[in-house]
């Protein structure tokens, strides 16, 4: 591995992942905790409108995806606030819709050729220096908002009606959140693609709750594993020529099953201490 980091692009896909893995810590945290998976994953799958009307209308794919993610953000967080439409059936609304646009608008682009394998897992090897820049803004966005609204965005979490008791604006700290979220999708879709984003989004963080209860240690967990399974999944990529995306998000499959296997048979005797 280190001769494969003298390679510009090999050092361009760690720099990403790493990146990417605090966004996903951070941010997945907050998804798990709050149980808005389902959410998230409507969010990434609506953003894949943004990428055909962009590739329709010749303009940046990364800001298609994110005023298509925004939007979709904004949209389910509003009808849910008000109780309009119930929250599953507008996430799989959004969730087709999304996808019927990107392929519509794909289809329409002269000369456009779709790289299925590339959307749906991406490609974290053709990642350039801008992309890495960009990466490394979003995670500041995302940071500094945190660090801002953290004790509000635990009290919406955690316990709803308490932060309305308490008198926090819930539903635009909750619009705030799934905005947040959107964000995230958005720097994920060069690392592992746009269906394969939320798997990053849970995975560590769902492995992470599993030996906290603090939010905070939570999110750096989330951070370590995730970056573990990124860059394990690049070796895996590299060693086996095969893309690394899917590699990553299997590896962090694995791991999860492993442990869960092992905590269900300590939980059944099959472990117990000495």
């Amino acid at each position: 591995m280190f001769d494969v980091l003298q390679l510009e692009f090999m050092r361009n896909a760690v720099f990403a992942g790493l990146l990417a893995s605090v966004a996903c810590g951070v941010i997945g945290s907050y998804v798990v905790v709050k149980r808005i998976v389902f959410i998230s994953g409507g969010i990434s799958h609506a953003s894949f409108g943004g990428l055909g009307v962009a590739a329709w209308l010749g303009v940046s794919h990364l800001f298609g995806a994110l005023v298509f993610s925004l939007a979709a953000a904004l949209v389910i967080g509003w009808f849910s606030i008000k109780g309009r439409e119930r929250e599953d059936t507008l996430i799989g609304a959004l969730w087709a819709i999304g996808m019927a646009l990107g392929i519509l608008f794909m289809d329409m682009t002269p000369g456009y050729v779709v790289n299925p394998t590339s959307i749906l897992f991406g490609d974290i090897l053709r990642v350039s220096r801008a992309d890495v820049y960009l990466v490394a803004a979003l995670n500041v966005v995302i940071l500094v908002t945190v660090y801002f609204f953290y004790k509000e965005f635990l009290a919406v979490s955690l316990d709803h009606e308490f932060a309305e008791l308490r008198g926090l604006p819930v539903g635009a700290l909750y619009l705030l959140l799934l905005c947040l979220v959107a964000l995230t999708v958005v720097v994920m879709l060069r690392v592992v693609g746009i269906v394969l984003v939320i798997a990053l989004l849970t995975i560590p963080a769902a492995i992470s709750r599993w030996y906290t209860s603090r939010l905070f240690t939570m999110m750096l967990l989330s951070t370590a594993f995730g970056a573990a399974f990124i860059m394990s999944g690049l070796a895996a990529s590299y060693i086996a020529d095969r893309p690394a995306g899917a590699c990553i998000i299997l590896t962090a499959a694995v791991v999860y099953a492993a442990l869960w296997t092992f905590r269900a048979l300590r939980a059944r005797g099959r472990f117990a201490p000495a």
